[in-house]
């Protein structure tokens, strides 16, 4: 992994984060506030990026390339569009990770070390770290919702393959 030293609040890393989908309900300064708790990270082929199990406080938002989740060593996805969010649930609950990523190929990944509130300067009001805190808890229900849907949809399918699987099954010994 290359790191970079935690990013500066300019116009120009303000404008790049803007780019980012999941990022598009910020102002400014939130972004702004979001940048000085942030680093970049690139990871080659093959690096992993979450250990399941591990207690880490990083955040992460997928700037390029592409992850792999994996729990318990079974495949769950791949992700590869720009500015989707990873490592949230751990954020959220505070128990360890639920699952390994990898990356796949060269990823780049701006991460946000969510336990470096104190980077916040004094000068920044309550309300700036509160405004920051709720956009990203926004950020989080709205990926989480859409993963949940996902994993309605694939629950249905299982359950239908299931049900299929018995009786194909019971009529293949019945013929014979």
């Amino acid at each position: 992994m290359i790191e970079s030293k935690y990013l500066k609040e300019n116009v120009e890393n303000i404008q790049k984060l803007m780019g980012i989908q999941a990022l598009r309900h910020f102002e400014a300064r939130n972004l702004g506030n979001l940048l000085r708790l942030s680093k970049i990270r690139q990871y080659e082929d093959g690096e992993q990026i979450i250990i399941e199990g591990d207690t880490d406080t990083w955040l992460y938002f997928l700037l390029s390339g592409k992850i792999l989740v994996k729990k318990e060593g079974e495949q769950l996805c791949y992700i590869d569009k720009k500015g989707e969010i990873f490592g949230e649930m751990r954020i959220i609950d505070d128990r360890s990770r639920s699952a390994s990523v990898f990356a796949v190929g060269k990823t780049v990944c701006l991460a946000v070390d969510t336990s470096a509130k104190k980077r916040l300067s004094s000068s920044d009001g309550k309300d700036d770290r509160l405004d920051l805190l709720l956009l990203l808890y926004r950020i989080f229900s709205e990926y989480i919702v859409a993963r949940l849907r996902l994993t309605n949809e694939e629950l249905v399918k299982a359950k239908k393959s299931a049900k299929k699987a018995p009786s194909a099954a019971s009529s293949a010994f019945i013929n014979k």
